[in-house]
């Protein structure tokens, strides 16, 4: 088939992506690997990472409306869930629908391709992305002439098949002259770990009993160089000290923080068909960090995805037989799949094009915030980023409110290639803060907004990127569209626990 545009991955990019090419006229095809749409928000099972701001300013009208309704299927509660770890924990199901409600009300008319997968790729001799082959069920396969390919996926899959240049891990010191990057060089195998999450509730009066998990003996004695101690186990490194510290599987007092509460995404409270509270599996103890999976080898790659499977499965057999909680059991019908393990792992890290322009840690930290004349968005978080696979452990520091650069998003190579999810132009040190939900989302509004924009006016993304003219009439078409692109004046005198 021929396309418009061809969005690779279902995600939280590709979904806003999807979203923002609603109405325009355009041929959409969207292809994702999983049966739900929605990436951390839905399929991995994740509740969204977001500033404290996030109830008044910085994000888009679409993920502001995305959070609302979710709110209002869930009771209108602020944080339906209950976790502490957001301000909206929730269901996955719900975001599932919500998703499916906004998309039909868009006047969407995509043809969007579940369980489907990019397999390969021609690239036409001035560079651009010339055919896309699918790959869906039973190994049929779909082949798909895009203008214009955004890549969603949680990897870079299309970057990498397209041969966009891009970076895996982390840049060195030498490279980047960020204060937190790796001294000297960097490093390809230092990429942050990734969770296989899992649905797991919790009925006091319950007996559960499994037997343990292939790899079982290996996770509940493995001690880990850059840990406390086992890593099965309440005692685990601080992450911003790297002190020992302690948390309880459930709060001994009322209002404690315990790791079932931290992402708790179900309050039987609140869902009153629900026999019991379930949080989000997405502890420290289920991150597997033993080796990449970006730039291995496809059969190394399979073989640590499915060692982090048994990892999380590690993790409830020793919380029920090694600490005794036996009421704890795994929930398929809300993670969607027969295990209750989530859809797809949870990855922190893609690859990252090399764009136009590259956000890094001197753009996010320090005094004073740093104004983007070609913003398309905002965004803010801590730069988290979890222990690396090359043994590097922990950083997370401050970051000011960011804007995200349209030079981010565009390629130097491969013109008609968009980044519409983590696979944008920033360091390995800089995408700890814009990993996370509502920046994605963002990214993908943005880059479905840039398609768009080029097909109507017969311009290339690096025109618009360029091109003072062109980049002013298309921040100001995105902000009519209710993209926000500058932070507003006195951010730090808001209270962040107003609802908006």
């Amino acid at each position: 088939m021929n396309c418009d545009v061809l969005i690779v991955g279902g995600g939280t990019g590709g979904t806003a992506a999807l979203l923002a090419l609603a109405g325009s006229g355009l041929r959409v095809v969207l292809c994702e690997e999983t049966r739900w749409l929605g990436g951390q928000l839905t399929s991995q099972l994740v509740p969204p990472d977001e500033h404290r701001w996030i109830e008044s300013t910085g994000c888009t009208r679409t993920y502001r409306e995305f959070r609302n309704r979710v709110r209002g299927r869930l009771g209108g509660i602020p944080n339906p869930g209950g976790g502490w770890v957001s301000r909206l924990c929730h269901d996955p199901r719900a975001g599932v629908a919500v998703i499916a409600e906004m998309i039909a009300e868009s006047g969407s008319d995509a043809m969007i391709l579940m369980g489907h997968r990019p397999s390969d790729l021609w690239v036409a001799p001035d560079g651009r992305v010339a055919k896309v082959a699918l790959v869906g069920p039973g190994g049929h396969r779909t082949l798909v002439w895009p203008k214009y390919l955004l890549d969603a996926t949680e990897t870079g899959d299309a970057v990498a098949l397209a041969g966009c240049d891009h970076r895996i891990g982390a840049e060195g010191q030498d490279e980047t002259g960020e204060p937190h990057a790796l001294p000297g060089l960097g490093r390809t195998d230092a990429v942050q770990g990734f969770t296989w999450c899992a649905a797991l509730g919790h009925d006091p009066d319950g007996e559960n009993r499994s037997e343990p998990p292939p790899d079982y003996r290996f996770w509940r004695d493995h001690v880990p160089s850059s840990w406390t101690g086992r890593l099965l186990s309440l005692t685990f490194p601080n992450v911003r000290t790297g002190t020992p510290m302690e948390l309880p599987v459930f709060p001994e007092e009322p209002g404690q923080p315990s790791l079932f509460t931290y992402r708790q995404i179900i309050d039987p409270a609140v869902q009153s068909d629900e026999p019991e509270p379930v949080t989000c599996l997405n502890w420290p103890q289920n991150d597997y960090w033993l080796g990449p999976v970006l730039g291995a080898d496809p059969g190394l790659a399979q073989e640590r995805l499915c060692h982090a499977r048994s990892l999380t499965m590690s993790v409830v057999h020793w919380l029920r037989e090694e600490l005794g909680w036996v009421g704890l059991r795994l929930r398929p019908d809300v993670a969607g799949t027969p295990d209750g393990l989530a859809m797809a792992p949870y990855h922190r890290e893609s690859r990252r094009i090399v764009g136009h322009t590259t956000m890094s840690e001197h753009d996010v930290t320090g005094p004073g915030r740093r104004f983007r004349t070609d913003s398309v968005g905002v965004g803010q978080y801590r730069i988290d980023l979890h222990p690396r696979a090359d043994g590097s452990p922990t950083v997370d520091i401050a970051a000011q409110p960011f804007q995200i650069p349209l030079g981010c998003l565009v390629p130097g190579s491969t013109p008609n290639v968009i980044a519409a999810g983590k696979c944008l132009s920033v360091t390995h040190v800089a995408n700890g803060c814009f990993r996370v939900h509502p920046v994605e989302w963002n990214v993908g509004e943005a880059a479905g907004r840039l398609a768009g924009f080029c097909l109507e006016k017969s311009v290339e993304p690096q025109d618009v990127a360029s091109g003072p003219a062109l980049l002013k009439e298309f921040q100001d078409r995105i902000v009519r569209a209710g993209v926000q692109i500058t932070w507003p004046e006195g951010l730090e005198a808001l209270d962040p626990d107003v609802l908006g």
